[in-house]
């Protein structure tokens, strides 16, 4: 269970998280929306599709998109956080950033429902203190160093020891900064080569028992599948419905995707497999 904006969301069924970039460079070109028919197109599609949240981001990360100011990112979402207010008022919304100014605006000025945090709070000092604060749900994901740099930080002592050492620390101390309510992301792709992508895929089901919080799944039409398919991230969305199969019945309870139709469908099937 979630509490969104005082209403509980269930997980008994996975969710599917529809992507909404608002980036001009984000790796997989299906998924950037530049106008605002195309923003509006792309939350009708998500939201009849059988998405149960919306994603906005308004800054790539992929490891050489360049950097972007904070106001430069405000002004990529807030018209998007404005018309899912004004069109979806019942739809759950996530804001895709690292800035915990732009974290705080969107829940306090748009109804925000979830922070999506790539970095775990490692950033913006500020990020933990502000989800406190705000009292809405936080996904932790574990990335080394920033987007521009993740890459260069792939020696592990032990991939999956040192990134359970590092979940242990952050909900620790977000437990302690009063956070009740966190999710896991694994961070596919942040700061891990495809066989550790893979390794870390293996062990999915550690993570979703050993923290007891939800577990969310990013893989949706990634390097680390395109690279292994000899491929395109275009061309990927096979690849990526095998492995959302796969994570499904490792215990991921979200599902964070460009192609919702594809996961949702993946998703029911599932259920009715294991129920």
């Amino acid at each position: 269970m979630l509490n969104i904006r005082g209403k509980l969301l269930s997980l008994d069924t996975p969710v599917v998280m529809g992507i909404l970039n608002v980036t001009p460079d984000s790796f997989y070109a299906g998924s950037r929306q530049q106008n605002e028919a195309a923003v509006a197109k792309r939350i009708e599609t998500i939201v009849a599709e059988g998405g149960g949240i919306v994603d906005v981001g308004g800054y790539s990360s992929r490891p050489d998109a360049a950097e972007v100011s904070v106001e430069e990112e405000w002004d990529r979402v807030e018209p998007v956080l404005k018309m899912l207010l004004r069109d979806y008022p019942g739809i759950p919304v996530s804001i895709d950033t690292f800035g915990a100014d732009i974290a705080r605006r969107a829940v306090e000025d748009y109804g925000v429902a979830i922070i999506n945090d790539i970095s775990g709070g490692n950033i913006d000092e500020n990020m933990f203190e502000t989800v406190a604060k705000l009292n809405v749900p936080y996904v932790l994901m574990h990335m080394r160093g920033v987007p521009q740099t993740m890459q260069q930080y792939t020696d592990y002592h032990n991939l999956i020891e040192d990134i359970m050492l590092y979940f242990a620390e952050k909900v620790r101390i977000l437990r302690l900064s009063g956070v009740n309510d966190i999710i896991i992301d694994p961070g596919f792709g942040f700061s891990k080569t495809l066989d550790q992508n893979y390794e870390l895929m293996r062990y999915l089901n550690e993570f979703s028992t050993m923290f007891e919080c939800p577990l969310l799944v990013g893989i949706s039409r990634k390097k680390m599948i395109y690279d292994l398919l000899g491929c395109t991230a275009d061309d990927s969305l096979n690849g990526t419905t095998a492995l959302n199969t796969f994570a499904l019945l490792h215990g991921a309870d979200i599902l964070r995707v460009h192609d919702v139709k594809a996961a949702v469908e993946t998703v029911k099937i599932i259920y009715k497999l294991k129920h």
